[in-house]
């Protein structure tokens, strides 16, 4: 076996596990033959071990050998009969593919051993699990993606499950609403990201990372667009990152997605799928030096979201909504890292950050018990921080209207449903009207069943 078959052995094997696991738990729950949770403990347990331990082993051969890039294909799916229609799936181990892929597997591992306790005997025990292979999926195919193509299809999957899991408590409201938020925004980064994808095609032939670039592999890499069309591109790119990283204006939705299980909140929002809209800015990072507006905005976005979510953490009432905005602070900063060129420094900050991040939000259930027994065993009340700056030197309007603002998360969210929902709905509602008036035309008569229930009726009496 030489060494470019061993690279693709590995390298199919990295997202072959999670690909298997997922398989594995899918096909067991459609068939009815659910596994118990042991089975599912160690089912996970294997797979991320043996992805991790196959990326590893291809992160040290590509050190001892001096390999910068190690490409993985695995053909064309023809989705159109034109050459500019077609999926192009591969796999890329690079400087910023194979951090990224061991980061996930290691968090995501760690995560799923705690996971195993946290929803011992609880009735969506094997549901999580299901969802979370999901992400598992979805994070490794995009981090691993060679094309354009294949990095959407990963962040599909990772979009997905995060929707599901925050409405994982179905059977209360409040989760099934911020799910349907949370997904609401990511179809809006997803409609981003695929036209980007579409432009892209349109303007190299491929969306295939390697072809975009003229010389060099990540971060030396040059674009071969123009600045016009990086520009156009890049913000498209940009619109994606920061509806799936919560920056301006998408903040509104990271509280709402802490109604899912500590677990799923810890890897996703504190994490991984947090800085995936990063990963995508610094995968796609060879643009921004062709276009000085495009970096610009890049900055512009991400020290404003920081600003934000640093106002927004210090108002917040629960330690979750506090380290999501506290997660947001520093994806805001990694943002701007990258708009500054730092690339290394910005992929750095995402490891050291998600670890951190996900170690709070695993301890956060316990914090406030801990504080109350370190309370009690002094006797007394911890001592109280003394008055600030803010207290001291700016005035009470002053700082009454900063809390309002930052309670209110900088009003993004009143703005959005103001300006975007309620326009929308009400283009809907017209169409309907319009559509209504001409079927009844056509049918001579009410066409429609809820027309002839009167108003106050409640919805299914009057098939009683």
């Amino acid at each position: 076996m030489n060494v470019d078959t061993l690279y693709s052995v590995l390298g199919l094997g990295t997202v072959a596990f999670p690909a298997l696991l997922l398989s594995v738990m899918g096909l067991t729950s459609l068939l009815g033959w659910p596994l118990g949770e042991r089975t599912t403990a160690r089912a996970t347990q294997g797979a991320v071990i043996g992805g991790l331990l196959t990326a590893i082993a291809i992160l040290a051969m590509m050190l001892a050998s001096g390999t910068r890039y190690v490409p993985i294909e695995l053909g064309n799916w023809e989705i159109a009969p034109t050459e500019h229609f077609h999926f192009h799936l591969k796999f890329v181990f690079d400087r910023l593919s194979v951090p990224f892929t061991i980061l996930s597997f290691v968090l995501v591992g760690t995560i799923g051993a705690f996971a195993n306790r946290y929803l011992h005997r609880e009735p969506g025990y094997r549901r999580f699990f299901l969802l979370y292979d999901v992400f598992l999926l979805g994070m490794i195919v995009a981090s691993l993606a060679g094309t354009i193509e294949t990095l959407f299809l990963g962040w599909e999957l990772v979009g997905l499950s995060s929707a599901l899991l925050v409405a994982y408590f179905h059977e209360r409201p409040a989760p099934v609403i911020n799910g349907q938020r949370v997904w609401s925004v990511y179809r809006v980064a997803d409609a981003a990201f695929l036209i980007a994808a579409v432009t892209l095609h349109h303007l190299t032939g491929e969306g295939n990372f390697a072809g975009l670039m003229d010389k060099g592999f990540w971060p030396e890499g040059v674009a071969e667009l123009s600045s016009r069309e990086a520009l156009f591109v890049g913000l498209l790119l940009l619109v994606a990152a920061a509806g799936k990283s919560a920056l301006i204006p998408f903040s509104g939705w990271l509280p709402r997605a802490m109604e899912g299980p500590t677990p799923s909140s810890a890897v996703f929002y504190g994490a991984l799928s947090v800085h995936l809209g990063t990963f995508l800015l610094l995968r796609v990072s060879p643009l921004l030096d062709l276009s000085s507006l495009l970096s610009a905005a890049v900055v512009i976005l991400g020290l404003a979201s920081a600003v934000l979510a640093a106002m927004a953490a210090r108002v917040q009432t629960d330690v979750k909504s506090a380290l999501a905005f506290a997660s947001l602070t520093q994806v805001g900063i990694i943002t701007a890292e990258i708009g500054f060129g730092l690339r290394y420094i910005a992929l750095l900050h995402i490891i050291g950050h998600a670890c951190l991040r996900t170690l709070q939000l695993v301890r956060a259930p316990t914090l406030l018990h801990d504080y109350h027994s370190l309370e009690n065993a002094l006797g007394e009340h911890l001592p109280q921080q003394q008055a600030g700056f803010w207290e001291r030197w700016v005035p009470d309007g002053v700082r009454l209207r900063y809390y309002r603002l930052a309670l209110e998360r900088g009003y993004l969210d009143a703005a959005i449903n103001e300006y975007v929902v309620r326009p929308f709905v009400a283009l809907f509602h017209w169409c309907d009207a319009l559509e209504r008036k001409w079927t009844d035309v056509l049918s001579g008569t009410p066409s429609r069943e809820s027309d002839h229930v009167p108003p106050t009726m409640p919805i299914g009496e009057e098939l009683t």
